[in-house]
């Protein structure tokens, strides 16, 4: 099972985009979707964004998320 990862893109470096949840930053590569702009939720997975995603799918998928922690 994969779990793909949504945050917002906050900065972009050529093919890498520096993404943020919650305070936490990652740089994710965006060779497979290379329209994606700052600004932007996307799906984070294995280090590459592989999905754009609107706000509301991104909200509700990290309010899953953060119930199953809870649950844990």
């Amino acid at each position: 099972m994969c779990v793909a990862i949504p945050m917002r893109v906050v900065e972009i470096n050529g093919n890498e985009a520096v993404c943020e949840y919650k305070g936490i930053k990652r740089t994710a590569r965006i060779d497979l979707l290379p329209e994606v702009k700052v600004g932007d939720y996307v799906l984070i997975h294995v280090g590459f964004v592989i999905q754009k995603i609107d706000v509301d799918s991104a909200e509700e998928t990290l309010k899953l998320y953060k119930q199953m922690q809870e649950m844990l």
